[in-house]
């Protein structure tokens, strides 16, 4: 018996698209690999996650027509094919089994995810039976998902004799997640011993990125195949049945999993290029300071889309220094963008007169700095107008955090690549993409972080240095401590109660700022929801 593994991108809501795309892949699978069974992501023909496209009124209508092709194809190979299927006026997460035109048997997702990104339970009701299907004389089970993360759906296969579990999965990317998987499904078969095939989704919905690492464990839990990252694939699997009628896993293809720094890079890259391609942006434009994000960025983007779709301005203004602009435009040169200068001085002057009336007796304070800031917006967003490109922002998670960005200025966007990725890890993967062929000049990743809105301004004159902040924020946002508990673990009380309030603080600004790749357990956006209005004092 062969398996066949398909890990595809399909693209949310567009049913007939991925329907098509499912029934040509099926028929590679039969003509290139003589598969027996092919196996299709969660959800496959919505793609993951469809939100809310599933209450719209004609989603039923939708899937009938999709399953009807599905049919008519009549492939003579199983099928394995995830979808929202609705029974008696509820909806379920559910997968079916097709071969040669014909529903053999289906499957509902028993445990809804309802934490991090997911709320399933906000859509679907949850099944409660196991799907054993005979296949080459082979009991085979099915399961979606987080019913592989929870012991009893195994078990439930297990009594009701299946030899072999087959998972498929819309499961996105964060920091050790394939190694998170990886010891999920050694633990289920340590409980229920069977071997796991686990296919997942690739590609970029929105926030999320979906890193495949679709993968074959045998009754021992041995991995033995693993898709690569970030890369649509098929990968095939050769079974054989002994006399006890017990499955073995031949050894396949397994694609090393690349670093962590490569791997941060890859899903950031794979998250701008999903997200311009699919909503059909013929490029993008950013703008270069000279400082270390927006060239991390500009690198990102030309790896992601091609130097010929990247525009990048340096927009200078008189705390603008020569370093910069040498730096700015040493990077736009070795990546082969084009890039353009266009000085603020003019504008802002412009600005700040229109206001002299309004702010008469006042003294320059940050209003002054804001007002730079939102001069470039102004000009990044006219030519995203004109030329239909999507502006990137460049800031971020440490300064999202603390509110070190100014709304309607520099964070004036469509998509923000670095919005998930602290400061300090910027400066790795800067120092990364560097390994891979110079394109950051050494002076970026070597200068002191600064704005250069005021006079000698460096982050630090408002921050806790970078490597500090970026510990405090992680114990705060990703593991929800309490200040007191990160006191507790040695940092200055001062420093702590600072950060924390301003965190709490600046979540008007986040709820403002554009969408970007989420690569951490806990991001800004669909992870942490908090108030913007709270009487929420710091404390346990």
């Amino acid at each position: 018996m062969r398996i066949l593994m398909v890990q595809t991108n399909p693209l949310v809501g567009d049913i007939p698209g991925n329907t098509n795309k499912l029934i040509t892949a099926a028929k590679r699978g039969i003509d290139d690999y003589a598969a027996d069974i092919i196996v299709f992501p969660e959800l496959i023909l919505t793609a993951y996650p469809p939100e809310d496209l599933l209450l719209r009124p004609s989603l039923d209508k939708r899937i009938t027509a999709a399953i009807d092709e599905i049919k008519k194809a009549k492939l003579p190979a199983w099928l394995v094919v995830g979808y929202p299927g609705r029974d008696k006026g509820k909806l379920y997460n559910m997968l079916s089994i097709f071969y040669d035109g014909e529903c053999l048997a289906s499957y509902r997702k028993q445990h809804l995810p309802n934490y991090q990104v997911f709320d399933e339970k906000r859509y679907f009701t949850p099944g409660n039976e196991a799907c054993v299907l005979e296949i080459k004389n082979v009991p085979v089970a099915f399961s979606i998902c987080e019913d592989l993360w929870e012991e009893q759906p195994m078990q439930q296969a297990k009594l009701a004799g299946a030899k072999l579990m087959i998972n498929i999965n819309g499961s996105p990317f964060h920091l050790n997640k394939i190694q998170d998987r990886q010891n999920i499904i050694k633990k289920r078969i340590s409980e229920s011993p069977m071997p796991v095939i686990y296919v997942n989704q690739v590609g970029a919905q929105d926030e999320l990125v979906f890193d495949g690492a679709s993968m074959a464990f045998d009754q021992s839990g041995k991995l033995c195949a693993m898709a690569p990252l970030f890369e649509e694939a098929m990968v095939p699997i050769d079974c054989s049945v002994n006399e006890n009628g017990d499955l073995t896993l031949n050894q396949s293809d397994i694609i090393p999993a690349p670093s962590t720094q490569a791997s941060i890079y890859q899903a950031l890259v794979t998250g701008l290029r999903d997200y311009v391609n699919k909503n059909g942006f013929p490029g993008i434009v950013l703008g270069l300071s000279g400082g270390i994000d927006s060239a991390l960025t500009l690198a990102i983007a030309v790896d992601a889309l091609g130097a010929e779709r990247a525009h990048a301005v340096m927009m200078p203004y008189a705390y603008t220094s020569e370093m910069s602009l040498e730096d700015a435009r040493k990077e736009a040169m070795l990546l082969g963008v084009n890039y353009q200068v266009i000085p603020i001085e003019d504008i802002y002057n412009s600005f700040t007169q229109a206001l002299s009336d309004e702010f008469k007796g006042c003294r320059p304070d940050i209003t002054e700095q804001n007002i730079q800031a939102r001069s470039r917006g102004v000009l990044l967003m006219a030519i995203s107008n004109k030329k239909n490109l999507l502006v990137l922002t460049t800031g971020n998670k440490s300064e999202l955090a603390v509110g070190y960005s100014t709304l309607y200025g520099d964070m004036a966007g469509g998509f923000d690549v670095l919005k998930d990725v602290p400061k300090m890890l910027v400066y790795e993967l800067s120092r990364y993409r560097n390994s891979l062929g110079e394109v950051i000049p050494q002076r970026v990743i070597d200068r002191a972080p600064s704005a250069e809105l005021a006079p000698g301004q460096v982050d630090e004159d408002n921050l806790p240095p970078y490597p500090e902040l970026d510990q405090i924020l992680e114990l705060y946002i990703e593991e929800d401590q309490s200040a007191e508990d990160i006191i507790n673990k040695g940092f200055a009380k001062e420093t702590v109660e600072k950060v924390v309030r301003l965190v709490d603080i600046n979540e008007h600004k986040r709820r403002q700022a554009p969408i970007g790749v989420r690569i951490s357990k806990r991001g800004f956006g669909k992870d942490r929801r908090y108030p913007i209005t709270s009487g929420w004092k710091l404390g346990h």
